[in-house]
């Protein structure tokens, strides 16, 4: 083992991986088996579909900051068009987050949102128009926020850009500038 590479092997925020992953699952195992055993739809489309909210909320609000550290949220304005809205942490911040919760975070939201697509090619075949209505509304909540950090993604790197031109223009006129003052 090597003592000057840094610790990655573990993540870094054990809890908020576990409850990022915990309402996906939930929703996902629940709908799948209450489906195939139960078969009694109102229960299954109010739970599954509070899951999926509960999935969402952490998502947006929680491990999305923690993990990723990203933010993003969708605002009306006066005129009523869609404005969306970003924050991600600067990129010194950003380059210090974990690596593993990173690639669970994106791989989980990615994961689910096709668990929820396979499941409704499945509602389909079997004719259960009902049941695409709980796909829906999960599958639904899953691109909103797949869309929503992926937006935030590129924003922030757009951000990045613009800083690191900003900077190595103003040394570059500032080079310039003092070269200048010395002749």
């Amino acid at each position: 083992m090597d003592l000057n590479q840094p610790m990655e092997e573990n993540y870094a925020n054990p809890k908020i991986c576990f409850f990022h992953v915990l309402f996906k699952g939930a929703a996902l195992v629940f709908y799948i088996l209450f489906s195939l055993f139960i078969g009694n739809f109102v229960i299954i489309f109010v739970v599954t579909v509070l899951l999926a909210a509960l999935d969402f909320w952490v998502v947006k609000n929680v491990s999305g900051r923690i993990l990723v550290g990203l933010r993003w949220w969708n605002e009306i304005n006066d005129l009523g068009e869609s404005i969306w809205k970003f924050e991600s942490l600067d990129q010194e911040s950003m380059a210090r987050l974990n690596k593993k919760d990173s690639w669970l975070f994106w791989w989980t939201l990615y994961l689910a949102a096709a668990a929820w697509i396979v499941l409704g090619i499945f509602s389909l075949i079997r004719l259960q128009a009902d049941y695409l209505l709980v796909i829906g509304v999960c599958l639904t909540l899953s691109i909103a926020n797949i869309i929503g950090f992926t937006k935030c993604k590129k924003d922030a790197k757009k951000q990045f850009q613009q800083f690191a031109s900003q900077t190595i223009a103003s040394q570059f006129t500032s080079s310039l500038q003092s070269a200048f003052s010395v002749v």
